[in-house]
């Protein structure tokens, strides 16, 4: 293990450049504003500063990102009927909606109402919520994450699993030619609060395909609880109780004589965002076409809604801070001499926050073939509340990068345990699942919460008060009692999988049974 390379990283290097990202100059770095433009080229001079090299082949630190941005208009309401009656959902405060349609607008009349429970068909688990139903042009409404069961067998027992996840509710609407597909919001399985989905209620952004998204189901969207709750009260249905049956194999949908109205008016724009990439060329002639890579996502919310007065949402801790960390990698494996054999690729990703989307352009319009690249490692959210005697692997178990990190966790006397919070599903929340789902072993670990000389529930606390009052608000801005030896100790970990990596005899692989081995086996030609 090169010493030049864990020396370099440091807590100035990082406390300047999360201070630099995080401040207001950069304008909340939304895509497809002057804040992503300041981003890129600061990004782009860091880089090159460091001796880098162009990670795109074209010559270019940046791969473009074809977005299209689509803002609805906030008049836009859902009406709920039932013979004379009638509920009128107001945008924002009882709903937030959308379509990802590229057209100037969209609605959905008098459409039946079903509820599907939890949405999820998975043969592997003899679960169908759908009985044969035919949804096609009905208003569909699920609950959110996957079916609590108590068999940790089904599922991932208290581990979200993809059937959780929003993305995959709305996938599904997309699957059934459902009109409409609306997620009731509760806090604790959503694992945020609603004022997290409220921020949805601006320009959300999306790849733009060659159907312009018209497949996809025209409104997706969530309600509040209560609202949910008064839904099923005019249908003459109990929510708890429908709840409690959508937990069981038995369920079967439940028509609920409602009908769902609801017009969305957008504005559109297109938006070549941009990935920023740069490379670090393997010393081995032999090697140095294979690649580790190494991502963190640049953007944040931009300017959105005041809060307390500020309207600037910096996203200093997401994630200004782990883009800051993907520039303290670059510089200390810049360090090393001679380099390691493979090449290292540093991917700072934009619209993270818009759905995963500047990675997922990347897995499918791969810089480098995915055949090739040997890892994905994640930087989302470094760990700012001081040093820790563990360290979090969010998907503990899934490859042999777990391994890797463990063996770096013992050179720091660490232990490794996994999320804490396994119900939030953010294996599935952040840039690497993208190089995942294509096969390439990806590593996502965060900070531990067991921070040394604080209470045994310091990290936890810490976590939570983050979730509660700074996630996606404007507060999320650096803070005066910020640590950031902790952040250094968990980039000394990723620096020294990568390093191992990148040197390494042989590719990591998936453990057996994991769902993206299979892929991966195909990818390498072994089936």
């Amino acid at each position: 293990m090169p010493p030049a390379g864990l020396e370099a990283l440091e807590s100035g290097y990082l406390a300047d450049r999360i201070a630099t990202l995080g401040s207001d100059r950069f304008l909340g770095r939304a895509p497809g504003t002057a804040g992503e433009d300041s981003t890129v080229l600061f990004l782009e001079r860091e880089f090159q500063a460091l001796g880098l090299e162009p990670g795109n082949p074209d010559g270019s630190f940046v791969q473009a990102v074809p977005l299209v941005g689509i803002t609805p208009d906030p008049s836009s309401a859902l009406t709920f009927r039932r013979g004379s009656q009638s509920r009128r959902l107001a945008f924002k405060n009882d709903v937030v909606a959308w379509t990802k349609h590229v057209t100037d607008r969209v609605a959905v009349d008098k459409s039946d109402v079903v509820f599907v429970g939890y949405g999820v068909e998975a043969p592997e688990f003899e679960w169908d919520d759908f009985k044969g139903l035919d949804a096609s042009g009905k208003t569909l409404v699920m609950l959110v994450n996957d079916p609590p069961l108590a068999d940790s067998t089904q599922f991932g027992g208290r581990a979200m699993t993809y059937y959780g996840r929003w993305t995959y509710k709305y996938e599904q609407g997309q699957r059934h030619k459902a009109a409409a597909v609306l997620i009731v919001h509760e806090t604790e399985p959503a694992g945020y609060p609603f004022a997290v989905v409220q921020g949805k209620t601006g320009e959300q952004f999306d790849l733009v395909t060659p159907d312009k998204n018209l497949t996809r189901s025209p409104i997706e969207g969530w309600i509040t609880l209560d609202e949910a709750k008064a839904l099923f009260a005019m249908a003459g249905q109990d929510f708890d109780a429908a709840k409690a049956q959508a937990a069981t194999r038995d369920f079967a949908p439940i028509p609920l004589g409602v009908t769902a109205s609801m017009s969305i008016a957008n504005r559109l724009r297109t938006v070549d965002s941009r990935n920023v990439v740069a490379r670090l060329q393997g010393s081995d002639p032999a090697l140095k076409d294979e690649v580790v890579v190494y991502t963190a996502h640049w953007d944040h919310f931009g300017i959105g809604d005041p809060v307390d007065g500020d309207s600037i949402y910096n996203g200093a801790l997401d994630n200004a801070s782990g883009t800051a960390g993907l520039l303290a990698l670059a510089k200390a494996f810049k360090a090393t001499n001679p380099a390691p054999k493979r090449s290292i690729l540093f991917l700072a990703v934009t619209a993270e926050e818009q759905g995963l989307l500047g990675s997922q352009y990347y897995g499918v319009a791969p810089l480098y073939p995915l055949a090739k690249t040997l890892a994905s490692i994640n930087l989302d959210g470094l760990n700012l509340a001081g040093r820790t005697k563990d360290v979090t692997v969010i998907g503990l178990g899934a490859s042999e990068l777990d391994d890797l990190i463990r063996r770096a966790a013992e050179l720091q006397e660490r232990a490794i345990r996994p999320d804490p919070e396994p119900e939030k599903g953010y294996y599935y929340r952040s840039d690497h699942f993208n190089f995942a789902k294509n096969g390439v072993p990806a590593l996502y670990a965060e900070g531990g919460i067991e921070v040394v000389g604080k209470p045994a529930d310091f990290g936890i606390k810490a976590r939570e008060h983050y979730v509660a009052h700074d996630y996606h608000k404007p507060s999320d801005e650096v803070k005066p009692d910020w640590d950031y030896a902790g952040a250094v100790d968990d980039l000394r970990l990723m620096f020294m999988v990568g390093w191992w990596v990148a040197n390494g005899a042989s590719y990591p692989e998936w453990r057996p049974g994991n769902e993206f081995k299979a892929i991966r086996d195909r990818q390498l030609g072994r089936n």
